[in-house]
């Protein structure tokens, strides 16, 4: 071996030189000289999304979740990167498109993204952390509550609860094992099903959501579960949490009678429904009625309180962008119809007759149709009119004495925007269910998580998360393999990303994420073995 140069001691100050070296040499080099320098031995071995998975980390890191799960782990039981499989399984249910099982969790993992700290892992560790997770359930969501309103600073002295129905199994925990309420047990028996008694064989699935459209709270009941026995736990369960006030909510898909009638068990529950101004109901026609100006409560949303019944409050909400959407949708209705329906004065009655009956069929199209006493048919343009007037707007009422319209409004939008992401993370339930996959052990726990991750983004962004993952999922990690190592670069950060990670409150992920020197040889069995250096599974057991 001869000796070129010596460079000195390997410390602060030298390195300092060094960088003020290399720094003179690139000036002298020509551009084409730096590239073949760059890349000699250099090879490109594999790219993937980085973007989504790392601000989700970002996260999970700023809520000082990771810190909190470390300390919630038994001393033992668990290996000390189960954090990083928990953050994995949590992170697959926004991802990964569907309610993976654990052994697709791993391949996840494994090959299609990079998770930093976890090289890799195993089904069996998945497994682990998730049975883990069940045994933990109650102690966990508590801990989870403290740290996301101390970091947030929410305002969670109110929660809106929601429940929805599910395909579930019934008479099943969080965790996949008997629940002492379950069907058989001697409260479920005596209460009445609130929504008919076809959905007996179902679960309904209860959020606690702040006034923010944040949920710090999840619960799983028979599907013939009375409300008020839902409220009566759910506020039991959180007597400690410095709470003044849970208002039960239903969906206004749902029929209003019977919320109203089951909500009403209970005058200690207030509760708030949500309610189709389109149902022709009374009420809605009574509320369309009444005069008075609308009131800005956010970019967009504007409201209306009117007075209807003496024991009801009643708002009328109008959200633009929902009002943009509905517009664009009967657009489109009206012109299918219209082409349906052009040069149909030239068809024979008997041919009118059964194309009238063909349309009638779609009940979102009829409602622009109209017959004249001829027979002939016409697009309703009053009909259309009508709908206009009515693009973007539900009522909401509720039995809250206290409460101002403007968070009644608010408190009801950011719940639906929290359902609407909920049932799109958990899409995959049904496919989980039925490929025979060994119960949903810590599936609503694990779906509950990342739709925390998930709102929280979406509502400091103020964009929906399929909108922010395409873009964050445009930042890609390149894998690049030399003589000496492994490098992965991420790829350059847009503007419009910039800005987004600043909403976010995160600063961007560093150029270089990691530098591996090799072990010796350069290794070529595949892109994904390259790019991982040699671990030992994480999560698994002590």
């Amino acid at each position: 071996m001869q000796v070129i140069y010596n460079f000195g001691r390997d410390d602060a100050s030298n390195r300092q030189a060094l960088v003020r070296l290399a720094a003179s040499v690139v000036k002298i080099l020509e551009p084409a000289q730096l590239l073949d320098v760059a890349a000699d031995g250099l090879e490109f071995v594999d790219s993937q999304p980085f973007g989504a998975v790392w601000v989700l980390d970002a996260l999970w890191r700023q809520l000082e979740l990771d810190g909190t799960f470390r300390g919630m782990r038994r001393d033992g039981a668990l290996d000390p990167a189960a954090e990083r499989v928990l953050f994995a399984l949590v992170a697959s249910r926004a991802l990964a498109g569907s309610a993976d099982p654990p052994a697709e969790v791993a391949r996840w993992v494994n090959e299609d993204v990079f998770v930093d700290g976890l090289p890799a892992t195993t089904e069996d560790a998945c497994r682990k952390v998730t049975k883990w997770l069940c045994e933990v359930s109650g102690r966990l969501q508590e801990e989870v509550f403290h740290r996301v309103a101390d970091r947030l600073d929410l305002k969670a002295d109110l929660l809106f609860f929601e429940s929805a129905h599910g395909g579930l199994q019934p008479g099943l925990g969080l965790d996949g094992d008997e629940d002492p309420q379950g069907e058989g047990s001697k409260d479920a028996q005596s209460l009445a099903p609130p929504w008919g008694c076809h959905e007996a064989h179902q679960t309904v699935i209860g959020l606690a959501v702040t006034r923010t459209g944040i949920p710090l709270r999840i619960w799983r009941w028979p599907g013939c579960t009375d409300d008020a026995a839902m409220i009566r736990q759910a506020k039991e369960d959180m007597k400690d949490w410095t709470l003044s006030r849970v208002i039960r909510t239903a969906d206004r898909g749902r029929p209003i009678a019977a919320d109203r009638h089951a909500l009403r068990k209970d005058d200690d529950h207030p509760y708030i429904v949500g309610a189709k101004l389109r149902s022709g109901s009374a009420e809605a026609d009574a509320a369309l009625s009444r005069q008075g100006r609308y009131h800005r409560v956010a970019a967009n949303l504007r409201v209306k309180e009117v007075h209807i019944a003496a024991d009801e409050r009643f708002v009328i909400c109008r959200d633009t962008r929902t009002a943009q959407r509905d517009a664009e949708v009967r657009t489109r209705l009206v012109e299918e119809l219209s082409a349906l329906i052009d040069g149909t004065d030239r068809l024979s009655v008997a041919e009118r007759t059964d194309l009238h009956m063909e349309i009638s069929a779609n009940p979102r199209m009829r409602r622009y149709l109209r017959l004249t006493p001829g027979g002939l048919l016409r697009i309703d343009v009053k009909a259309v009119k009508a709908e206009e007037n009515l693009d973007g707007k539900y009522l909401v009422r509720t039995t809250d004495p206290e409460l101002p319209a403007e968070e009644i409004a608010l408190g009801y939008m950011r719940l639906l925007e929290c359902e609407r992401t909920w049932r799109d993370l958990l899409a995959g339930l049904r496919r989980l269910k039925s490929r025979g996959e060994p119960g949903d052990r810590g599936h609503l726990l694990l779906t509950w998580l990342s739709l925390l991750l998930v709102r929280i983004a979406e509502s400091r962004t103020g964009l929906s998360w399929s909108g922010l993952r395409r873009e964050f999922d445009r930042i890609k990690l390149g894998t690049f393999a030399a003589r000496t190592g492994l490098l992965r670069q991420r790829t350059e950060i847009t503007e419009e990303q910039y800005e987004l990670l600043a909403a976010l409150g995160l600063a961007p992920p560093p150029r270089i994420i990691q530098i591996t020197p090799s072990d010796g040889g350069r290794r070529r069995a595949g892109p994904h073995a390259m790019s991982r250096p040699p671990a030992r599974m994480a999560g698994g057991g002590s």
